[in-house]
């Protein structure tokens, strides 16, 4: 599925700072704000949704996925070239 940008505004300082802590502890903001995105998601969005949300995203996976061109097929199974 196509992903977004969230902008928040927060205190600089503050941010700095919960920079600072987290790279001591080798963590990852964006990493943990996504989590909190995906547990935010959890706690509000409906199962019933969800469950059509993730069916959506499955369909356009098997959509995506590339299929081997019966042309490519046969090149394979037969080479064209033989040593001897």
């Amino acid at each position: 599925m196509k992903k977004t940008v969230v902008k928040v505004s927060l205190n600089a300082e503050k941010l700095r700072a919960v920079e600072s802590y987290m790279e001591k502890k080798e963590v990852n903001l964006e990493e943990e704000l996504v989590d909190q995105v995906q547990k935010l998601y959890q706690r509000y969005v409906p199962a019933n949704v969800r469950e059509y949300i993730d069916e959506k995203q499955e369909e356009e996976k098997r959509k995506r996925k590339p299929k081997k061109s019966p042309k490519k097929q046969a090149e394979t199974n037969n080479p064209s070239t033989i040593e001897g």
